[in-house]
């Protein structure tokens, strides 16, 4: 099963957003992980305040805010490869 991850802090609201419109979409069909970047030096150090940050299976979906489509391909993947990310 995919594992969607979003990279997140505490007090932020397009975090929270962008958890609120994923839920959604991957009920039932992938995980939701949600991770807190202030509680890991390194992660705080890779995303400061670039957060909110999707990923799925490691590969970056959107930034910032939900993007539904990528989502969905990421999910319709049968493949078992991830589909290409946003570059870094």
């Amino acid at each position: 099963m995919r594992t969607f991850k979003v990279f997140s802090r505490q007090g932020c609201h397009l975090c929270e957003v962008m958890v609120e419109e994923l839920l959604p979409l991957a009920r039932g069909r992938a995980l939701v992980e949600v991770v807190d970047v202030d509680a890991d030096a390194a992660l705080r150090e890779e995303y400061g305040l670039r957060v909110p940050v999707l990923t799925c299976n490691g590969r970056l979906l959107c930034e910032y805010h939900l993007d539904p489509a990528a989502v969905e391909e990421a999910l319709r993947d049968r493949t078992g490869n991830e589909p290409e990310g946003l570059p870094s």
